[in-house]
């Protein structure tokens, strides 16, 4: 009889059913959808009307003109094959929204580059993020009304890495390179984000926000803020070179709670970053009453007041020029030997250290920890 229970637990006794839980895992397993011109599926847009849960959308290299597709699904990851995968608008959309509208929850967007998004009411996105967290990692967002653009979800973690966002925005000011909501937390890093038309470079109403070794630069566009903050919320800027352009419309690189600081939290730490102003005057930090402002070891080139609003606490600031760096010209700011920056900075909370340095074009290496910090976004080495 003990054999027989045995048997019939693992489902060895010929002509025994199995389990009707086994039957429906198997039905439900994630699978993997391929995508191209000479595959069933010949469009992303395809693989969307037939994708489940969980599964895996893997998209050849190549131009998907005028394809556009809304994603449902929960657990998805659209990845591109072999390099990335472009979507070109060509005059089409999804909702009247964007190139991709994402509902579902959890989705992770890999090697995919989406371009020229318009729509009647100028917020057409690469992607409009509907569902709740969004990872996005490797993918280039250019010549839309806003590269992404989320609505508000407290729920929402959203975190973009190694990724580009150039020569997004409309034109009006109310279009953006990244315009993330009111989402529960926002992380950028080793990303480039620059041209923007008008709009900012990266706008985030998140409560709390995490950008860290990115490359945030106007070149010659008539971009505002570089970081805007317009809410508060508890937020980092480490590591990062920001360069404001020459021809940049606000004279302000970062700003926090210009909106009202309607967050919990009022907290902002800006941290061995790089800020190059390129216009003949400016404020490096522009800040709302009410905030509480930490400013340390940050590198400041060319003219401008370190903060604007209330009083921020501020400790080795440094104001330099263009010879302490390797290749301004090129935004290349690491330091020579020869730089006042080296070994000059203080101590700071580990937790809020710049721990890690933007490399070009898009990606991220550890800082070097040894000795005293060095100001600025790079630790010679």
């Amino acid at each position: 009889m003990r054999l027989l229970v045995l048997a019939l637990a693992a489902g060895l006794l010929v002509g025994s059913p199995a389990p009707a839980s086994s039957y429906d895992e198997r039905a439900q397993a994630p699978r993997t959808w391929r995508v191209g011109p000479d595959r069933a599926l010949t469009t992303p847009s395809a693989a969307a009307a037939v994708a489940r849960d969980g599964d895996t959308v893997l998209i050849d290299p190549g131009t998907y003109s005028g394809d556009v597709a809304t994603w449902t699904q929960d657990d998805l990851t659209l990845r591109g094959d072999g390099g990335r995968a472009h979507l070109r608008a060509d005059g089409n959309d999804a909702q009247g929204k964007a190139i991709w509208v994402i509902a579902g929850d959890r989705t992770t967007v890999d090697r995919i580059e989406l371009s020229g998004a318009s729509v009647p009411d100028r917020n057409g996105a690469g992607i409009r993020q509907k569902g709740t967290d969004l990872t996005v990692t490797r993918s280039w967002f250019h010549d839309n009304e806003n590269g992404i653009l989320t609505g508000a979800d407290p729920e929402s973690d959203v975190v973009i890495t190694r990724s580009r966002f150039f020569r997004n925005g409309f034109g009006d000011g109310y279009s953006h390179n990244l315009y993330v909501g009111a989402v529960r937390s926002l992380t950028v890093s080793g990303s480039w984000l620059a041209d923007a038309r008008t709009g900012h470079e990266l706008k985030s109403r998140a409560a709390r926000n995490t950008i860290v070794a990115n490359r945030i630069s106007d070149g010659d566009a008539t971009a505002s803020y570089s970081v805007d903050l317009p809410n508060g919320g508890r937020s980092l800027v480490a590591g990062n070179v920001i360069v404001q352009g020459p021809r940049s419309e606000n004279p302000a690189l970062v700003s926090y709670g210009a909106e009202g600081l309607t967050h919990p939290s009022r907290t902002l730490w800006v941290v061995n970053n790089t800020l190059v102003n390129q216009r003949t005057s400016g404020t490096f930090v522009a800040l709302a009453a009410g905030a509480r402002a930490h400013l340390r070891n940050n590198l400041l080139v060319g003219p401008g007041d370190l903060t604007s609003g209330p009083t921020a606490d501020a400790r080795r600031n440094r104001v330099i020029g263009l010879d302490g760096f390797a290749d301004p010209q090129v935004e290349d700011f690491r330091l020579l030997p020869s730089s006042p920056a080296v070994d000059r900075g203080v101590a700071v909370p580990r937790r809020l250290r710049a721990r890690l340095e933007y490399t070009a074009p898009t990606g991220h290496v550890r800082r070097p920890a040894s000795g005293r910090p060095d100001l600025g976004a790079y630790e010679l080495r």
